[in-house]
């Protein structure tokens, strides 16, 4: 078929216009009437707003107007919601805190937006938001999440006065106290999954349009998922009726989850264009970045598994505080519940398992899903369990990892979950071959006569992603269903469009969904477009996040060339006077197979337009839609080996080799997909050995620049090796299971179990900077000189 189709490494189409400056962001839009706001922030991290004077900045040249809560509030804005509802353990709602996109008389984190300047450029609107004068008085703050529970912690919201969202459970809290009873081993540890920045390459932004003459609103925006944002800004925000507004997602640098949301500016900016008349353009900088991006991770977690005398699993029970920050963000409650628990079972057979989530209100950012959700923190907590049982248990890791392996599918967890397919031991058996593992002890010995030293992590992982079946996240508290649409278009000179629901902020998506066109026409690649991210041309789409693109979005599309094929070889079959079962199509034509009858596939689409000669009855047009609902969620899975080199004089880590073997079901580029693996990694990197957001008592933001917050740079990450192991999904029709976040989701346990098995202690957390892993060092010697 194509030689451009699955399975190819098509090199990416977009990338054209990104490498040589031609693309187009939000910030890069320009309107004729454009004014600029401003956000004036509150400097404290609690506090009451008792005045705002505006005065003096609406004297200041260029200035058109300073709003505020209270005026934003009384034209009818409302606030900013959450798309799950969780349930206590008690069957008491959460406790969700209004948060108005302006604060109208309380700021709960530093960075909530108290007013916002619109003036005639950037610099202005600046200027003057710095001379807004705003009284506060000042409450007491709390800023971690285990605090922020205890008795007497300063209360965010009166809806919550003990800070609690919700108190929720997973599994069988009887049977998994009864396994760890009995249980020969019972391992336990406390560990910390650190507070993350999201960091894209290009900062949020927003363009608001309002059209006086014809009573319309238009947004750009740097947005997953337009027309979700469509919905929520016209059903519950109540800027805009639906069919009065517009969103357009134009080129979006990169999101990681950051911008699936809804945030305060965009509503503002939309609100401010209708107060002023005039187009309103917002774009952050990398401090308000820091500062009101949803942050990712934030768990503190106690768990216990049990084993019992040959090793097998019989109970693993976990205990979590969920940090959700100031407010519920969209996709809050549902990651540290649903996108987490569900995944305590790792790869393995776990007869009992119960989880229990407590989320709590604290005076920070927001937290919400980043690249892997849920999924990462699950896959750190049991893969730093499986590893710490095997060295206390003094066995093979690896053996203990097989020995509890789920061997046939599908398997059902005692946390809601069915997997599907896999290869488990498949996965693990290329990885070791990949990085060598016979050879490691020769390698460690060689690093010790250079006074190094040097460790072994693995790191199992399986997540749950193609997100989801829209009856089943409904019937756990989704506000929408989650399916994905499609429309394939074949013009009357036989090119294709192809319009979707699924955005793309870097994924590739205008090559890889060509190539999966190309291949079932085997046409020209070239032929082929790719339209997304405007709500006024794409049919309703649910957008791109949790690696849905591929299972759910591909899938539409393939619903939609089903019929667009059945169409094809009706008007070819009557065309040629044959029988629709004897048609195929290959080489650009639509023939009759074993002669030489054909008709151009160009010459089929102009026939479906002129309608001169179409079988009795057939709609004249080549044009279909479909929406693809997933059968189920998909199980990517595979197992990640780092190796370090530690300095034990400096405690400075090196990665000298990382090796990812993964089991992605049908890859349709492989270039594509080893680069999201290679990105994801680099950001598993990142949180084990760099990143952190971090807040003082106060709730004053420590980390607000990259002076402060450290990014992995490239001496920071090695060369990767990269296999795939593949089992075909069975609950798409293309096999797939997603590939986006893994990297993100097993990298972060190889890394901190290759350093910890290099410096001969479990007692390590994220970030593993050169001063903790230097202390750790020291602490493990001490007991040694005390002796």
């Amino acid at each position: 078929m194509s030689e451009n189709g699955i399975g190819k490494a098509v090199k990416r189409r977009e990338d054209k216009r990104f490498i040589t400056g031609k693309g187009k962001y939000t910030d890069d839009v320009r309107m004729e009437n454009q004014a600029y706001a401003a956000f004036v922030r509150s400097p404290h991290a609690h506090a009451r707003v008792t005045g705002v004077d505006s005065a003096e900045a609406m004297a200041q040249e260029g200035v058109i107007a300073v709003l505020t809560g209270p005026e934003l509030v009384g034209d009818g804005i409302g606030n900013i919601i959450t798309g799950w509802a969780i349930t206590s353990k008690d069957g008491t709602p959460m406790k969700v805190g209004a948060w108005s996109a302006l604060a109208t008389d309380t700021v709960r984190y530093v960075g909530d937006a108290v007013a916002v300047v619109i003036a005639e450029s950037r610099q202005a609107a600046r200027n003057a938001a710095e001379m807004v004068d705003v009284a506060y008085d000042e409450l007491p703050a709390v800023a971690r999440g285990d605090r922020a529970l205890q008795p007497g912690a300063p209360t965010l919201h009166d809806c919550a006065p003990d800070n609690m969202i919700f108190d929720w459970e997973i599994g069988d809290e009887a049977a998994t106290d009864a396994a760890l009873a009995s249980a020969a081993t019972v391992v336990e540890l406390e560990l910390v999954n650190n507070r993350l920045a999201p960091n894209p390459m290009e900062p949020r932004s927003a363009v608001a349009i309002f059209d006086e003459a014809e009573d319309h609103y238009t947004l750009y925006t740097t947005s997953q998922n337009p027309h979700v944002a469509r919905l929520v800004l016209s059903a519950f925000y109540q800027v805009a009726p639906e069919h009065k507004l517009r969103v357009i997602a134009p080129d979006v640098g990169g999101g990681f989850g950051s911008k699936i949301y809804i945030y305060p500016e965009e509503i503002v900016c939309l609100w401010a264009s209708m107060k002023t008349g005039r187009s309103v353009k917002w774009t952050s900088d990398r401090n308000e970045a820091f500062m009101t991006d949803a942050h990712g991770r934030d768990h503190v977690t106690k768990a216990k598994m049990g084993f019992d005398a040959e090793g097998h699993i019989l109970g693993f029970k976990v205990d979590t505080i969920a940090n959700l920050g100031a407010y519920c963000s969209l996709f809050a409650t549902a990651t540290p519940t649903y996108l987490y628990a569900t995944l305590l079972s790792g790869q393995y057979n776990m007869p009992a398992i119960y989880g229990n989530v407590k989320a709590a209100y604290t005076n920070t950012v927001p937290v919400d899903a980043y690249r892997g959700a849920g999924r990462p923190e699950a896959t750190y907590l049991v893969e730093r369990m499986m590893t710490t049982a095997a060295r206390q248990m003094g066995v093979d890791e690896t053996e203990l990892r097989r020995k509890n392996f789920i061997q046939s599918f599908p398997h059902q967890t005692p946390v809601i979950m069915c997997y599907d397919a896999g290869d488990f031991s498949g996965n693990l058996d290329k990885a070791m071959a990949a990085a060598d593992v016979a050879g490691f002890a020769a390698r460690k010995a060689e690093a010790a006569a250079r006074g190094k030293l040097r460790g072994l992590g693995y790191s199992s992982y399986i997540e749950a992603c193609g997100i989801a079946p829209s009856k089943a996240v409904g019937s756990l508290g989704a506000g929408v269903g989650l399916w994905e649409s499609a429309e394939v278009r074949v013009n009357p000179v036989g090119t294709i469009e192809i319009l979707t629901g699924s955005h793309s902020h870097g994924q590739g998506h205008e090559t890889t969904f060509a190539q999966i066109v190309a291949e079932r026409f085997d046409l020209p690649i070239d032929s082929i477009s790719i339209v997304h991210g405007d709500t006024d041309k794409v049919q309703f789409g649910m957008g791109t996040y949790g690696s849905r693109s591929g299972a759910v979005g591909m899938s539409a599309i393939v619903k939609a060339m089903d019929k667009v094929e059945a169409k094809v070889k009706k008007i070819a079959a009557h065309q040629l006077e044959a029988a629709e079962d004897d048609i195929v199509i290959e080489g650009g034509q639509v023939k009759v197979a074993g002669t030489d009858r054909a008709l151009g596939w160009h010459e089929v689409g102009l026939a479906a337009y002129t309608a001169h000669n179409l079988p009795e009855g057939m709609e004249p047009g080549l044009k279909e839609t479909a929406f693809y609902d997933p059968a189920n969620f998909t199980f990517p899975a595979g197992t990640y080996i780092c190796e370090v080199e530690v300095d034990p004089d400096t405690g400075v880590t090196e990665i000298v080799q990382f090796t990812a073997a993964d089991d992605f079901g049908t890859i349709i580029n492989p270039m594509i997909v080893e680069g999201q693996v290679h990105g994801g990694v680099a950001q598993g990197i990142g949180q084990a050995l760099l990143e952190q957001v971090v807040y003082d008592d106060d709730g004053q933001l420590l980390t607000g620049s990259y002076m402060d917050y450290c990014m992995p740079r490239a001496d920071d990450v090695p060369f990767y090796t990269i296999e795939h192991n593949m089992t075909v999904c069975p609950g798409n029709p293309l096999g797939m299971k997603g590939c986006g976040e893994a990297g993100a989701i097993g990298t972060p346990p190889a890394v901190i179990n290759a350093i910890t098995d290099a410096i001969g202690t479990n007692d390590l957390s994220m970030p593993a900077t050169p001063l903790k892993v230097w202390q750790a060092i020291q602490a493990t010697r001490a007991p040694m000189a005390a002796e």
